[in-house]
């Protein structure tokens, strides 16, 4: 004796189960839309972004002020006593490995246009026997070394992460603002552009 298929007891149950089928898949497909649609919006959006752009709400303000200690002499520097000549300012770490890349552009960059502009190095959230001993390793002392000790100056210019450079014209105020690390060109276009 055979067992009679499901499709021949009742068509209907089988056609509406198939309907049911029909929906769920239906449903699930426009869950999936609605869900992943925002994520790969999000993605493709995310991955046209230039990584070296961030919203900076500082250019075209006055650079806020700071007095921070000299590396090499443990002298105050402010940045009023900055002032008169563009000045590009650089924050970075020992422990920041993009700002060893960048180091040597630092360097060069300030033996070439140190006439034009003045370069200056923050040193953020680091001591000063392991700047003095990364100087060493990595040379370069072509332009001051300040000491950020507690953070306060990149507080206040909204660090988010080294390196980051802001470009600020002779009056005080930024005109740009570089995250990551910079090759020659782009400091060179930074700093024509404060002129």
């Amino acid at each position: 004796m055979s067992v009679p298929h499901p499709e021949s007891i009742d068509g209907r149950a089988a056609g509406s189960a198939n309907e049911r089928g029909r929906g769920v898949s239906w449903k699930a497909l426009v869950v999936g839309a609605l869900v992943c649609g925002p994520l790969l919006w999000a993605l493709v959006r995310g991955l046209s972004m230039d990584p070296h752009h961030m919203d900076a709400p500082l250019v075209t303000k006055p650079a806020p002020d700071f007095a921070l200690h000299r590396l090499s002499d443990g002298e105050m520097v402010t940045l009023k006593s900055l002032r008169g000549k563009p000045l590009l300012l650089n924050f970075w770490s020992t422990w920041c490995i993009p700002c060893r890349q960048e180091h040597p552009v630092m360097v060069r960059a300030a033996q070439m246009l140190g006439d034009w502009v003045q370069f200056v190095g923050i040193v953020y959230q680091d001591r000063n026997e392991a700047v003095e001993a990364w100087l060493d390793r990595y040379g370069g002392r072509a332009y001051p070394t300040l000491i950020d000790i507690n953070a306060k100056a990149a507080i206040a210019y909204g660090v988010y992460g080294v390196p980051e450079t802001y470009f600020i014209d002779s009056q005080g105020v930024i005109q740009s603002k570089f995250v990551g690390p910079l090759d020659f060109p782009t400091l060179q276009q930074h700093v024509a552009n404060l002129h």
